[in-house]
């Protein structure tokens, strides 16, 4: 089993910058795609950027160009680089990898965009 450490929510003003981290522990080696997704209050819980095994990324048009996804090659590590943040990033961070048995969720970190 894989298990998912989030760090690095806060509080900050639009127009600021925030880093999220992910760190894996467990089985790391079965671990091939890493991804962050985030839920609003009273929204659904949606994909914000992935990363496969091959480093390819994909992300969620509302946060192309501003936010990036990179992880290390031990599958240790996986951050997320959110840089113009809005009012509308405002939510729980969550942390997920696919693995072999399956799927592996962090317990969630909090991004408020407010002045």
């Amino acid at each position: 089993q894989v298990r998912l450490v989030e760090s690095g929510g806060g509080l900050v003003q639009p127009g600021d910058s925030l880093r999220l981290s992910c760190a894996a522990y467990g089985s790391i080696y079965s671990i091939y795609d890493m991804a962050w997704f985030r839920q609003a209050p009273g929204e659904e819980r949606e994909l914000v950027a992935r990363i496969v095994s091959g480093g390819v990324t994909n992300y969620a048009d509302t946060v192309k160009g501003r936010f990036t996804i990179s992880r290390n090659n031990a599958n240790r590590m996986v951050w997320l680089q959110m840089n113009e943040l809005k009012p509308e990033d405002t939510a729980v961070y969550y942390c997920n990898c696919q693995h072999r048995a399956g799927s592996s969720w962090g317990q969630g970190t909090q991004v408020t965009v407010s002045s």
